[in-house]
């Protein structure tokens, strides 16, 4: 921390000579011709001759990355948003008093604005030759030398700006979360889907199993809930008579924080009138894989030192079956209750997760089958008390039509053939509120406006919701859902 302090003492002693000067360190406004990736894209198919008659003003901006002096020449190498590029100065071509008041004052970390003409050097690398040089922004706290080298994660997601600037990696990471979700939206819009927003506060929370954050508005003196999920209100509109609806939405959960789970996260959902889940798994499958192909180049990936494979079909099995030939749990276990919640107690399964027999067969399936799950595989069919949205199985109505998509053993989707049967569904609720009741804290409240929209009428639908953080995580091979969020929830900074 001296050491710092002790750098920055000298960056402030600069910025004071600077100012007694009367040279501005922080600029209002810099002209620049091009970007540098535009630049390099005009100039790099050019030979020495022909950089030598390229006449266009060049005038690029970029924070210095690196600075080397020798003398009467210095060389630093400086990146915007788009790319980096080597800047030669030169005492003859700058004059001496500004070259060596530039040599004096620049630092790693200043932005500067440089007028020049392109040009390779004798290793061939390009090069714009400085011919007038601007200081925009002077940097008063030094970059980390050896930021790679760094054991405490928390500090580059604390910090994510200087993460950002001194690792190109994770640029790259956030850049292709960008293009997924960019070919993700032109997807559904491509197929007539219609992009929607739906509310952050309610005033009930609904549409998930989860517990909610929980606000107040003062002026209406009322509590209000961070939106779980945004299905109900997506299904309001289905009903309504959008028959194709989607959202990409924020969500808070008030739950623990993991490799896989943030309280806040993104999802995709969307809803589709005529259809149900098996045709939904068509159309995941086509969905990720295009998305995969845009933001990838690619369907085979490497995550996590092992090897996945997108190309379509993918698998799919039955929840329970899945328990049997995946996870080795004999029917013994799965058809009589108290075997299963003794197994589970064994394996220090907390309260909550014993709560019900559908409770207790998702946590058994949490532990024995995800971890396997490493190509892409729907499970599907899934017990009717931990599905209250979803619509019961015509063969056998203690299942529901609903399936989860698996990816190096980590859930990334979820879909229902969604209940629109008002009935059954206020039964489910009222179900739900007894759970809730009893100590359930992640049970599904009463709705009433939901239950009168669907005694209007909601036609056969399907829905879908996506995790993007997942998605992301497994398509950029990131070991953890803060490596894919840009500013991930973390405790107060401590002092000392």
């Amino acid at each position: 921390m001296d050491e710092l302090s002790d750098l920055m003492k000298q960056r402030l002693n600069k910025l004071e000579d600077l100012r007694s000067q009367g040279i501005p360190a922080y600029v209002n406004r810099f002209k620049t011709t091009s970007t540098i990736s535009d630049l390099v894209e005009q100039v790099t198919a050019l030979n020495a001759e022909e950089l030598e008659q390229f006449s266009a003003e060049c005038v690029v901006a970029g924070r210095i990355m690196s600075f080397r002096s020798h003398g009467r020449s210095s060389f630093c190498h400086i990146r915007d948003g788009s790319a980096a590029i080597q800047i030669y100065l030169r005492l003859d071509v700058l004059g001496e008093e500004n070259y060596r008041n530039l040599t004096k004052t620049l630092d790693i970390g200043d932005f500067i604005g440089v007028r020049g003409k392109p040009f390779r050097t004798r290793t061939g690398e390009l090069t714009l030759a400085a011919q007038e040089v601007t200081l925009l922004s002077k940097s008063l706290r030094p970059l980390p030398e050896k930021w790679h080298g760094l054991k405490d994660v928390e500090i580059r997601y604390r910090q994510r700006y200087v993460d950002l600037i001194v690792n190109p990696q994770v640029r790259e990471v956030f850049q292709r979360r960008s293009a997924i979700v960019q070919k993700i939206r032109e997807f559904l819009i491509s197929r007539g889907y219609l992009e929607v927003e739906t509310p952050m506060m309610q005033t009930i929370a609904g549409g998930a199993a989860a517990r909610p954050f929980i606000t107040r508005h003062n002026a209406l003196s009322m509590e209000l809930f961070l939106r779980i999920a945004p299905e109900l209100y997506l299904k309001r509109l289905v009903v309504g008579g959008y028959d194709r609806v989607f959202e990409i939405n924020r969500n808070f959960r008030n739950e623990g924080i993991d490799s896989q789970h943030n309280p806040e996260f993104t999802m995709l959902e969307f809803y589709t009138a005529y259809s149900d889940y098996k045709e939904m798994m068509d159309f995941v499958e086509e969905l990720i894989t295009a998305s995969a192909q845009q933001a990838c180049g690619g369907l085979q990936f490497d995550y996590q030192g092992a090897s996945i494979n997108l190309t379509r079909p993918w698998k799919r099995a039955t929840f329970l079956g899945a328990l049997k030939e995946i996870g080795g749990v004999p029917d013994s276990v799965l058809q009589e209750e108290g075997a299963l919640r003794g197994l589970l107690h064994s394996r220090g399964a907390a309260p909550h997760d014993l709560q019900s027999a559908g409770k207790m067969l998702g946590k058994l399936f949490e532990l024995v089958v995800e971890p396997r799950l490493q190509d892409p595989i729907f499970i599907c069919d899934y017990p009717l008390d931990v599905s209250p949205l979803a619509k019961k199985k015509e063969d056998n109505p203690q299942l529901v039509e609903r399936f989860e998509l698996f990816m190096a053993g980590m859930e990334v989707g979820n879909a229902y053939t969604e209940l629109n049967d008002p009935i059954d569904q206020r039964q489910r609720f009222l179900e739900q509120v007894r759970r809730k009741e009893a100590g359930d804290a992640e049970a599904h409240a009463m709705d009433e406006d939901y239950l009168r929209a669907l005694e209007y009428g909601m036609p056969p639908t399907a829905g879908v919701g996506i995790g993007i953080d997942r998605l992301v995580m497994f398509l950029t091979n990131s070991p953890s859902i803060r490596d894919v969020i840009l500013f991930p929830l973390l405790r107060p900074e401590t002092e000392g």
